[in-house]
């Protein structure tokens, strides 16, 4: 989430310890988590750190929301971006612990 963090150094400087390492820590995890399940052995535990990594997306949606309400920027493609992954995560958490026949 790279655009996350060009995002997010544009707010204001009263924001620098608050909203934006708050974002960037939420966006930072995502891809952290979805690493860390890819090397997991059973499919509950790998859907176990797509779960953890769907909630860190959740915290980012919510950031971007705040974000656009505070008038800080436009949040729009991140958003679009978001929910993108939103889906892939959720249909490749359901692929895992669909059983196998």
């Amino acid at each position: 989430m790279l655009e996350l963090y060009k995002l997010t150094g544009g707010f204001p400087k009263q924001e620098q310890y608050a909203l934006t390492i708050q974002m960037r820590r939420a966006a930072v995890s995502i891809p952290a988590n979805i690493a860390q399940g890819f090397r997991r052995r059973t499919r509950p535990e790998k859907a176990r750190f797509l779960n953890i990594a769907q909630g860190s997306l959740e915290e980012c949606r919510y950031y971007l929301i705040l974000s656009q309400d505070l008038g800080y920027a436009s949040t729009d493609a991140l958003s679009n971006r978001i929910e993108k992954l939103s889906r892939m995560l959720t249909a490749y958490t359901n692929a895992l612990l669909t059983p196998e026949f």
